[in-house]
């Protein structure tokens, strides 16, 4: 077979086997981490919280997030993926189905602390996992496929949560009703992990004997020539200015990014006040449906040309600008039209800057530094919404807070053009080395 025609096979088989259940099992996680954002229509009415309330219980997810990140990615790294996923996936399960229990501000505060905890580990476990059976060509656009899961889990989130929250059934209030039925699937999906997800390339029957020579030799050729240029310990990996700054960058880009998504349908609200909850949520399915294509294209494009910075820059600095649209009192279709720009830059951003930590870090120290990346940098899901309430008008406009999350998505996207280095793409040396997989 010629070797063009076998790494096509190799990658569009690995592709079709593992992306698209990677994807139905993170959409089953950031729909249980969001969609709290339509059960705050109904919840804070019921449970008499104030909306900052509401802004500290949504945030905290990410406290316990951010101390069990590192802990549980490297525990990942040493047991296997395919155990740990199911362990993650099976625990939030059984926290999110219990958010129907919560009966005042203190229970919502320490579930959602425990959800975040729970999670700890599984995006970044994830992205880890795609390392080991993506060459570097080929991740920008694995893990923007990926990540179209969160962004299908509004598409599906939103209509679901709203019909839900319209049709309660059991004697359930609606906004139990909707933790009940969307907490389900990540318990069985969890059982599935187990049953499907191989914890590498050698524990995967289905590649035949050449595709697993030339993907381990083409994977090992890669880690050989990155560790030849420097090999990071662990400790190395969390001290590297690189890795502090990729948390920063991270960081500024999620403040922006769950300040949209915690707010989304009470902005829509505002904007069409009339709509019942279920309309709400098939007009919250269009900007994630639009954003879709918008960031697989904009993955691939970065893998084509080999660039990294200036993806990531483009992708938050037309997030900002819906940001800056929405401070103001714009007509409702355009509403529409700005969310749709938040939500597509914010979610574009993510494949070109994986693809960052990842052409330098290898092993233990991707394990660890790419935790650490997503642990400081998702501590910004605490602190968008806090800033939205904070900054909240006495009249309920966001403006205020909409503009300082605008300012700090655009520096996101300053901070790696103007201080990581050029994107290089060495070659990849021809020798291969024994897989320690």
């Amino acid at each position: 077979m010629e070797p063009n025609a076998l790494e096509r096979q190799v990658m569009k088989k690995v592709a079709w086997r593992l992306l698209p259940f990677m994807e139905l099992c993170y959409m089953a996680a950031f729909l249980d981490r969001v969609n709290v954002s339509f059960a705050k229509l109904s919840m804070l009415g019921d449970l008499h919280l104030s909306t900052p309330m509401y802004a500290t219980g949504a945030g905290i997810f990410f406290l316990g997030y951010f101390f069990f990140e590192v802990p549980s990615n490297l525990l990942l790294e040493r047991v296997g993926a395919r155990i740990w996923i199911a362990r993650i996936m099976l625990t939030w399960g059984v926290i999110s189905l219990s958010m129907m229990f919560v009966t005042g501000k203190w229970g919502f505060y320490s579930l959602r602390f425990l959800l975040g905890a729970a999670e700890a580990g599984f995006f970044p476990g994830l992205v880890l996992y795609i390392t080991y059976w993506f060459p570097k060509s080929y991740r920008s656009r694995a893990v923007a496929i990926f990540m179209t899961s969160a962004v299908l889990s509004f598409v599906i989130g939103g209509p679901l949560s709203g019909w839900l929250l319209d049709h309660p059934q059991l004697g359930l209030r609606n906004w139990q009703w909707l933790f009940v039925v969307e907490g389900i699937p990540s318990v069985l999906l969890g059982i599935a992990v187990l049953l499907y997800l191989p914890n590498g390339p050698r524990s995967a029957k289905w590649l035949k004997p050449e595709e697993l020579a030339w993907l381990t030799s083409v994977l090992d050729a890669e880690r050989a020539a990155q560790e030849e240029k420097k090999h990071f310990s662990l400790k190395q990996a969390l001290l590297d200015w690189k890795v502090m700054l990729l948390s920063v960058i991270y960081f500024l880009s999620v403040v922006g990014g769950y300040g949209v998504d915690f707010f989304l349908p009470t902005l829509l609200q505002s904007a069409f006040p009339a709509l019942a909850k279920s309309q709400l949520g098939w007009l919250s399915a269009i900007p994630p449906l639009i954003t879709i294509p918008i960031m697989i294209l904009h993955g691939r494009r970065s893998d084509r040309l080999k660039e990294r910075r200036w993806h990531v820059a483009a992708a938050a600095w037309w997030f900002s600008l819906g940001l800056v649209l929405l401070s103001f009192p714009i007509p409702p279709l355009l509403v529409v039209f700005a969310l749709t720009l938040c939500v597509s830059g914010r979610w574009s951003i993510i494949g070109p800057f994986w693809g960052l930590p990842t052409a330098f870090l290898t092993g233990t120290a991707a394990a660890g530094g790419i935790a650490m990346i997503n642990s400081i940098g998702n501590l910004g899901g605490q602190a968008g919404p806090a800033i939205l309430a904070s900054l909240q008008s006495a009249n309920g406009s966001f403006a205020m807070g909409m503009r300082v999350l605008a300012a700090l998505v655009a520096l996101s996207g300053l901070l790696p053009v103007l201080l990581l280095p050029a994107d290089r793409h060495d070659p990849v040396p021809a020798k291969p080395r024994a897989e320690n997989r």
